[in-house]
């Protein structure tokens, strides 16, 4: 089976397994399937996914979790920022949250969970200061685009949540 690439105008091909192909087709002579009903007959082969109601309860989640900045009315460098500063202080609580876990098994750390642990320290010391940088930086953004004091107002209630 081979797989034409378009990636350039000159036509590639993959094969599908590693024993070798006698010669490459033309991509014009490459046979499109017909379309199964339902399907406009242009329409390109793909991969059909199917996520479980459960994937589709998280990929909602994930595009709504930075909703409410993006209904906002802030500038979109304001935005970018929020939405770093949220992703940040994620990761710091997962970070924070292995670390505790990882300090409860205390009665029986040996070298390794002691490494594990300075690993886990250093990573959440670098989280804190990306967080820091990006505090700064939406301070100083604020400040030279001389937001409004409603706009500064959202920007206090969307870094609260």
């Amino acid at each position: 089976m081979q797989v034409a690439t378009n990636v350039s105008r000159e036509p590639s091909y993959v094969t599908a397994s590693a024993a070798p192909v006698a010669a490459a087709a033309p991509a014009e002579a490459v046979e499109q399937p017909a379309a199964a009903p339902g399907e406009e007959a242009g329409s390109a082969p793909g991969v059909k996914v199917s996520l479980s109601d459960v994937g589709l309860a998280r990929s909602r989640e994930a595009e709504n979790k930075n909703a409410d900045i993006d209904e906002s009315n802030l500038p979109d460098e304001v935005k970018r920022l929020l939405k770093m500063i949220r992703e940040l202080k994620a990761q710091l609580a997962e970070k924070m949250a292995e670390l505790q876990a990882l300090m409860a098994q205390g009665d029986r750390q040996d070298e390794a969970q002691q490494a594990r642990v300075r690993g886990l320290q250093t990573e959440i010391g670098s989280i804190n200061g990306a967080l820091s940088t990006a505090n700064a930086q939406l301070v100083k953004v604020m400040r030279d685009q001389k937001l409004s004091s409603e706009q500064s107002a959202t920007v206090a209630s969307l870094m609260a949540k």
